[in-house]
Formats: structure tokens, C-alpha cells, sequence
């Protein structure tokens, strides 16, 4: 009984506490109460916090839509997250074009060069999913998770101790108030000093002196939530300094995937251009036209199209194959050995070019100075 008799005093006294904040606070919107404003230098810290969460929840909303762009998928994976599961694998889209090109590149024939070429293409997609995948997770741990963790932890706590002072400025303000009218009441007691209102003076006095022991009480608990708050607050420059470290993990875990992915395709660029073909290209290619071969003294090309495309002409060519001199030939593109026999090109340059007995149709050798070695005829134009 005693307890249930406690409970319902303790509930009253809450009711009691929620409603004079209630009036408080419309009192002051409406302008018929006094506000007591937080000093210059809390503000400024609650202003900061303000600010860091909401650029904290933009930047690891939009980093999660850079690292994984399938809403769906990343719904999927908040579900698992909330459930404490680990979110099922599965493949990314580099990982899946390469094995739609493995295998197209086994269906036409590894041994063709189509063939062979998509494999290496899916390979090296494959690749780049993996170096994919690595940066998703490193990212995640690395620079999403402790910006999580703030706006999930640390703000939480700062935006509750901030709402507890907002509760406690509320209570001073009212006691503040009610300080303030019962000093007028005594006041217009005392203007009418009657022997029949002598009751009166003395149950005015004792709600002043009342109101001032409120007052003090409400005051002391008003600072030192003050002074807890500041001191949460403070940590925003830290919190700053931390997510600076994580932000230089996430540049660095970018730069890693990106020369992975740029050494891959280098990798790549330097297996298709040693391929024997007919066919080569720049980065405008659209279509494969030819040209007559009278037209033009390029080997393995007898003009530069609007595409972009080169095409094989055999005329000078099948001359210089045949006779046993050798010709200047100027370079047509940048050419990157791929082993030791081969020689590297830079677009331009001039290199002396001959034909060896038993070589692939498809080659030349090359000499520039004491370097000597294969070239591809399409990337040459013989000189006059």
C-alpha cells in the first residue's frame, strides 16, 4: 500500500513537473514569458554538433549509395545489419559481365581470337569485382562504421543531455515566474496592510521564501547540466579529428582500388595489342571499314576513318615482305611490348622496319638506334 501510495505521489509530482514546462514554454512562444538564454560559447558548441551530425548523415548515406548504387540491395543489407546476421554474398557486376564473357569467350573458341580476347576481358573484370568488393569492406570498417557510430552513439547522448537542459532551463524559468508573482502578491498585500489581511502578508511570505528555495535549487541543477553538456560538447573536435583519420583510410582504400583497376586494365591493353589481327583500335571505335589499298602506303592501314578504325593493306605490304631491304615507317599509335621480343612505339616517332624470314604475317622487325625487336604492322605507316 505504502509503495502503490509512492507511486502515485511520484506520478503526481511528474505530471505537476510536465505541465509547469508546458506552460512555460507556451508562455514563451506567445512572448509573456521571460527566457534565459545559454551563454555565447554553448551555443556555438551546440550549433557545431547540429552541424557535424548533419553532414555526418549526408556523407555516409551518399558514401553508401557510391559503394553499393542497388537501393534494394542495400535495404537487404540494413535488414541484416539490424538483425545481426551476416547479409548472404553476392556478385557484383564486373564479376558477373566477366563471366558472361568467359563464358561467351568458351562458347566461340578460345583457340579465336575473339575467343581468347573476351576471356582475358572477363578475367580482368572478374579481377576488378574482387578489387570491388575489397574497397566495399575496408570502406565500411574503416569509414562508414565510425561515422555510424557517432550518429548512433555519441549524438544520441549529446541530444539527450541537451534535451534534459532544455527540461531544466524550463524549470528555472518557472520558478523564475513564480518567484516573480508571488513577490507582486505580497506586494499588493502589504499596499493594503488591513488587519484582516494579516493572514494574507504571512501565507505570501512563506510562498516567497518558498519560491527562492525552488529557485536556488532549480538554478544549481540548471548549471550543472550545463557544464555536462559543455563538456559533451567539446568532444565535437575530437569527434572531428577522428573522422579525419578515417576520412584519409577511405582515400586511401580508393586509391588502391583505382591503381588495382588501372593496372589491370594496362595489363589487359598490353595482352589485346599483342594479339595477331587484322583489326586495331583507337578509343573512338564504332565500326570496321575498309579501304582500298591503293589509296595509302600504311601497312596495315591504308587510311584513318572517321571511327577511328584501321584496316590491313597488303599492297606495300606484300613488297616489303618479299624483297629483302628494309623501309622507314612512321608510328601510328603508342604501343606497349609485351615481352622482351617486342619493341615499344611512341605515336610518331620514325623507326626503320624490315621482314624476317619465317615471321607472323601480322609483324614486322623493328629497329630504333641499338633497340630492335617486333612491332604490329597496323600500328605503322610506311614512308616514301
Amino acid at each position: 500500500m505504502n509503495i502503490m501510495d509512492f507511486n502515485v505521489k511520484k506520478f503526481a509530482a511528474d505530471a505537476g513537473t510536465f505541465l509547469s514546462r508546458a506552460v512555460q514554454f507556451t508562455e514563451e512562444k506567445l512572448g509573456q514569458a521571460e527566457k534565459t538564454e545559454l551563454d555565447a560559447h554553448l551555443e556555438n558548441l551546440l550549433s557545431k554538433a547540429e552541424c557535424t551530425k548533419i553532414w555526418t548523415e549526408k556523407i555516409m548515406k551518399q558514401t553508401e549509395v557510391l559503394l553499393q548504387p542497388n537501393p534494394n540491395a542495400r535495404i537487404e543489407e540494413f535488414v541484416y545489419e539490424k538483425l545481426d546476421r551476416k547479409a548472404p554474398s553476392r556478385v557484383n557486376n564486373p564479376e558477373l559481365l566477366g563471366q558472361y564473357m568467359i563464358d561467351a569467350g568458351t562458347e566461340f573458341g578460345p583457340g579465336t581470337a575473339y575467343g581468347n580476347a573476351l576471356i582475358k576481358c572477363g578475367e580482368t573484370q572478374k579481377r576488378i569485382g574482387t578489387a570491388d568488393r575489397e574497397l566495399i569492406h575496408t570502406s565500411a570498417l574503416n569509414f562508414l562504421t565510425p561515422l555510424r557510430n557517432f550518429i548512433e552513439g555519441d549524438y544520441k547522448t549529446i541530444a539527450k543531455e541537451r534535451k534534459l537542459l532544455q527540461n531544466k532551463r524550463l524549470d528555472l524559468d518557472a520558478a523564475k515566474t513564480r518567484l516573480k508573482k508571488a513577490k507582486a502578491a505580497e506586494a499588493r498585500a502589504s499596499q493594503l496592510n488591513s488587519a484582516h489581511l494579516e493572514g494574507d502578508n504571512m501565507i505570501w511570505a512563506e510562498e516567497v521564501t518558498k519560491s527562492e528555495q525552488e529557485l536556488r535549487i532549480t538554478q544549481s541543477e540548471f548549471d550543472r547540466q550545463a557544464e555536462i553538456t559543455r563538456l559533451l560538447l567539446e568532444g565535437i573536435s575530437s569527434t572531428h579529428a577522428h573522422h579525419l583519420r578515417c576520412l584519409n583510410d577511405f582515400v586511401e582504400s580508393q586509391m588502391t582500388y583505382y591503381a588495382q583497376c588501372y593496372q589491370y586494365m594496362l595489363d589487359l591493353q598490353k595482352q589485346l595489342g599483342s594479339f595477331p589481327s587484322s583489326y586495331h583500335c583507337n578509343n573512338n571505335q564504332t565500326s570496321v571499314v575498309p579501304v582500298p589499298a591503293a589509296s595509302s602506303n600504311v601497312i596495315g592501314s591504308s587510311a584513318m576513318t572517321s571511327s577511328g578504325l584501321v584496316m590491313t593493306s597488303p599492297s606495300n605490304l606484300t613488297d616489303l615482305k618479299e624483297g629483302s631491304g628494309s623501309r622507314k615507317a612512321r608510328v601510328l599509335y603508342d604501343y606497349d611490348a609485351a615481352n622482351s621480343s617486342e619493341l615499344s612505339l611512341l605515336a610518331d616517332e620514325v623507326i626503320t622496319v624490315y621482314s624476317v624470314v619465317g615471321m607472323d604475317s601480322d609483324w614486322l622487325m623493328g629497329e630504333r638506334g641499338n633497340q630492335k625487336g617486333r612491332v604490329p604492322i597496323t600500328y605503322l605507316e610506311l614512308l616514301n
